[in-house]
C-alpha cells in the first residue's frame, strides 16, 4: 500500500513535467484538483512519519527549480484560488470561535462534528479544506521546517502585492471586522469591570478601534509611507495593552474569581488580538510581503481548519484556565498540609489523632444506623449526614483526615512546574525535596489517624456494649465486616479507586465554589445587605463575611463528599451492580467493630494481620487515586508537559536512596 503511494506521488510529478498544457487562470475547478494532487505528492505516506513531508517538501522545490512547466502549473493553479476569492472569512474567522457563548460554540461544534456547515466555492477556506482534507495535515504541515517553507513560497515566485486594490481591500476589511469584535468584547462587564482602569478614555480595547479606522483612511487618501508606518506602530501598541489587560485579570483571577463565561470571552479576545496582530505584521512599514509571517499565518490557518471541530480542543483551551484557578485555590490551602520542620511534623500528627477521634464516632453511627430498619433511601440520606457532619466537625476543628490531603498537596506539588507563575526553568532538585516534604506529611496523617481510629472505636464499641448490654454488629454481621475489608475475599481496593474519585471529586468542587465566591464577591454583598445590615452589628457582620469567604467552599466540598460515600451503597441495591467505597479510616473503624463483636480470641492472627494489610491498600488505593487525578488536573491546567522533565525521576531517586528517611519523617 505504502510502495503504491509513493509510485502516485512520482507518477503525478512526471506526468506534469512530461506534458506541455498550462492550467488557465480562470479555470477554478482544474486548479483546485492540481493543489489536491500537489500537495498529496508532500504529505506522508504513513502517519507516524510526518517528518518525512520535510524531505518531500524539499525535492518537490527542486523540481520546481528544473520543470519550468510544473512551477507554472502551480503558479496558475494558486492564483485561480485568490483571483475573485473571498480571503476575508480566512484573515478574520478560521480559528476564532463565533458564538457569543461558551454552550453555544460547544453545541454548533457538535452539530459540524456531525453535519460540517457548508462552505461557497468563492471562499478560500473551501480551497484550504479540500487541499488538507486529512484532520492530522496539520501535523506534518507543522513538522516542516519554516525555512523549507519559506524556501518553497519563494520558489513559487509569486509576488503578493499588498498595494494590490483587491488583496488591501480584503486585508483592511478583515482589520475592521477583528477590530469592531475586540471593541464589543472589550466592553463585555466580564472584562470592563475587572480592568485596572474602568476609564473609557483610555481603553486599550476601543482605542484600537479608532486606529483602525485612522488606517483606513490614511490608505485611502494614498498617505506617505511614514505615516502607515506609524499608524500601524500604534495599533501594535493598542493590541500590546490589550493583551497585558488580558494578562492582568488573569493574574488577578485568585483575588478575584472567574467563570466560564468570562474565561470564554477571554479567549475570544485573545484570539481575535492574535489574528490581528498576524494581519498587522503582514502589513510591514515598507509594504512588502514578509515569507516568514506568511509561512506563519499559513501553519495557522491550516491548523485552524483541521481542528475548527475539535471538541477536545476548545475544551481544552476554555476549561484549563477555569481549572487553573480552581486548583489554585486548592494549591493554596495544600501548602498547610506540607511539612518541613519537626515542629510542624508533630503538629501534623496531633492533628490527624484528632482527626481520628473523630472519625471514630462516625465509624460507630455509621454502623449502628445500619441496625436501624427504614427504606433504602432513607439509609443512604442518614449515612450521608453522618459522614458529612464527621468531615465538617474535622475541618472546622482544624483536624486532619488523611485522604483529604492529596487532592490539595497534588496541587501545590504542580505549582513548583508552573510556567505561568515564572519564566525559570523549575529546580526539579527543589521538587524532590517537596516530594518528599508530601511523603511524610502523608505519613504523618496516616499514622495519627490509624493510632487513634483502631483503639477509639474499639473503645465506644466496648462502651456501648457495656451500656445498652448488646453488641453493635456480632456473628455473622461483624464476620462480615472484616470480610468487607479483606484484600482478596472482596472487592475493597477496587472500592478503594471509587473513594480516591470522590476524594479527588470533593476537592475540585470545593475550589469552584470557593473562585464562585471570590468572583461573585459574596463577602462584600453579604456586608451591604440590607436586611443583614439592619439585623446585625457591624463586627458580627464582618465575622459572617469572613466566615463564608475562607469556610463555605471547603464546607461545600465535606457535603459533597459526605453524600457521594453515603449514597454509593445505594447503587448496589438499586442495579445490583458491584460498586461501593472503601475509605481508610472508616475502614479501620469497621475492622475495629468487627473485631469486638468476633472478639478477638476467637479471630485467627494471619486473618487479622491480612484483614489490617487490607486496610492498608485501602488507605494506598485512596491516597493514590485521589493524588493522581489531582496532580494530572493540576499539571494540565498550568499548561506543563511532564515529557518536558525526563530527568526528575532520575533527581528524585538519587534523594531517596541518599536520605530515605527523609520521606517519613524530617532530618
Amino acid at each position: 500500500m505504502i510502495l503504491t503511494r509513493k509510485k502516485n506521488k512520482r507518477d503525478f510529478i512526471e506526468i506534469i513535467t512530461s506534458r506541455r498544457s498550462v492550467i488557465p487562470v480562470h479555470d477554478k475547478q482544474q486548479g483546485l484538483d492540481f493543489l489536491v494532487s500537489f500537495f498529496s505528492a508532500i504529505r506522508p505516506s504513513r502517519q507516524k512519519d510526518r517528518r518525512s513531508a520535510d524531505q518531500n517538501l524539499k525535492r518537490i522545490s527542486a523540481e520546481l527549480h528544473h520543470h519550468p512547466i510544473l512551477l507554472k502549473n502551480l503558479q496558475h493553479a494558486l492564483l485561480s484560488q485568490i483571483v475573485d476569492t473571498d480571503l476575508s472569512s480566512a484573515l478574520s474567522q478560521s480559528g476564532i470561535p463565533l458564538a457569543r457563548g461558551f454552550w453555544q460554540e460547544l453545541f454548533g461544534r457538535l452539530r459540524h462534528k456531525l453535519l460540517p456547515p457548508l462552505q461557497t466555492e468563492n471562499d478560500f477556506l473551501y480551497t484550504v479544506n479540500r487541499v488538507f482534507f486529512k484532520k492530522s495535515d496539520f501535523r506534518w504541515v507543522e513538522d516542516i521546517s519554516v525555512e523549507t517553507w519559506v524556501h518553497f513560497f519563494d520558489s513559487i515566485r509569486i509576488s503578493f502585492q499588498i498595494d494590490d486594490k483587491r488583496i488591501l481591500y480584503q486585508f483592511i476589511q478583515s482589520l475592521k471586522m477583528l477590530a469592531f469584535q475586540i471593541s464589543q468584547l472589550g466592553l463585555e462587564k466580564e472584562v470592563l469591570n475587572y480592568l485596572d482602569s474602568g476609564s473609557l478614555d483610555d481603553n486599550p480595547f476601543l482605542w484600537q478601534n479608532y486606529l483602525v479606522h485612522d488606517l483606513e483612511e490614511l490608505l485611502k487618501s494614498n498617505a506617505s509611507t511614514a505615516e502607515l508606518q506609524k499608524k500601524s506602530g500604534d495599533i501594535a501598541s493598542a493590541l500590546d495593552q490589550c493583551y497585558k489587560s488580558i494578562v492582568y485579570i488573569r493574574q488577578h483571577h485568585s483575588e478575584m474569581g472567574t467563570s466560564l463565561h468570562q474565561t470564554y470571552m477571554l479567549v475570544l479576545l485573545e484570539n481575535d488580538i492574535d489574528r490581528m496582530t498576524i494581519l498587522v505584521d503582514i502589513l510591514d512599514p515598507d509594504l512588502e510581503f514578509d515569507t516568514y509571517k506568511f509561512v506563519s499565518f499559513f501553519k495557522l490557518l491550516v491548523r485552524n481548519e483541521n481542528r475548527k471541530n475539535s471538541i477536545r480542543e476548545f475544551l481544552s483551551q476554555c476549561l484549563g484556565y477555569l481549572a487553573y484557578q480552581i486548583v489554585e485555590h486548592k494549591g493554596s490551602k495544600g501548602s498547610k498540609y506540607i511539612t518541613s520542620t519537626v515542629q510542624e511534623y508533630n503538629n501534623m500528627f496531633v492533628s490527624a489523632m484528632k482527626g481520628g477521634g473523630i472519625i471514630s464516632f462516625v465509624a460507630v453511627i455509621k454502623n449502628l444506623l445500619t441496625n436501624i430498619g427504614m427504606p433504602i433511601f432513607w439509609h443512604g440520606f442518614l449515612y450521608s449526614l453522618n459522614y458529612s457532619a464527621g468531615f465538617i466537625a474535622i475541618e472546622e476543628t482544624h483536624s486532619t483526615l488523611a485522604t483529604k490531603q492529596p487532592a490539595f498537596t497534588a496541587s501545590a506539588v504542580a505549582s513548583s512546574l508552573d510556567t505561568k507563575q515564572s519564566t525559570h526553568r523549575p529546580n526539579l532538585y527543589s521538587l524532590a525535596l517537596t516530594v518528599a516534604k508530601v511523603s511524610r506529611s502523608q505519613f504523618a496523617s496516616f499514622l495519627g489517624n490509624l493510632v487513634i481510629v483502631f483503639p477509639g472505636t474499639y473503645l465506644l464499641a466496648w462502651i456501648y456494649d457495656l451500656v445498652t448490654k448488646s453488641k453493635i454488629v456480632s456473628g455473622n454481621e461483624a464476620m462480615a465486616l472484616l470480610e468487607a475489608q479483606h484484600p482478596w475475599h472482596s472487592l475493597s481496593l477496587l472500592y478503594a479507586c471509587n473513594t480516591g474519585f470522590f476524594l479527588f471529586l470533593s476537592g475540585i468542587i470545593a475550589g469552584y465554589v470557593q473562585n464562585k465566591i471570590q468572583f461573585g464577591h459574596i463577602p462584600e454583598r453579604l456586608k451591604t445587605h440590607p436586611m443583614l445590615r439592619n439585623s446585625m452589628s457591624a463586627a458580627r457582620l464582618d465575622r459572617l463575611a469572613h466566615y463564608v469567604e475562607h469556610h463555605l467552599g471547603p464546607i461545600i466540598g465535606n457535603i459533597a463528599l459526605g453524600f457521594m460515600l453515603g449514597m454509593a451503597g445505594l447503587v448496589v441495591k438499586i442495579f445490583g451492580i458491584p460498586f461501593d467505597i472503601r475509605h481508610i479510616t472508616i475502614s479501620a473503624g469497621n475492622m475495629a467493630i468487627g473485631v469486638y463483636g468476633l472478639g478477638i480470641e476467637n479471630i485467627k492472627p494471619a486473618y487479622l494481620l491480612t484483614v489490617f494489610l487490607g486496610v492498608l491498600g485501602i488507605g494506598f488505593m485512596n491516597f493514590l487515586v485521589s493524588f493522581s487525578l489531582a496532580f494530572i488536573v493540576a499539571v494540565k491546567s498550568r499548561g506543563v508537559r511532564l515529557k518536558d522533565y525526563p530527568e526528575f525521576l532520575g533527581i528524585l531517586w538519587r534523594y531517596f536512596a541518599k536520605k530515605p528517611l527523609s520521606f517519613i519523617r524530617p532530618q
